[in-house]
């Protein structure tokens, strides 16, 4: 099963072209999607990715791409 990775074109603490080539680099089959995700909240706070169903923040895009790495099948 592919990984299924989102991540919000909106957040102003993520570099979309820096993190989906992280993303790739990271799961290379995944299916990453980007969008707005509704997630205002944490959005405007935090880099977040969503990743196979859980939503990683962390203060930084590397932060969160860490803290992703064990969600990754």
């Amino acid at each position: 099963m592919a990984n299924d990775i989102r991540v919000c074109d909106k957040c102003k603490h993520m570099k979309m072209k820096t993190a989906v080539s992280k993303l790739q680099k990271l799961a290379p089959e995944a299916d990453i999607k980007v969008a707005c995700k509704s997630y205002c909240g944490p959005c405007s706070r935090f880099a977040f990715i969503y990743i196979n169903g859980r939503y990683v923040t962390g203060a930084t895009e590397d932060e969160a791409i860490e803290k992703a790495k064990k969600y990754v099948k």
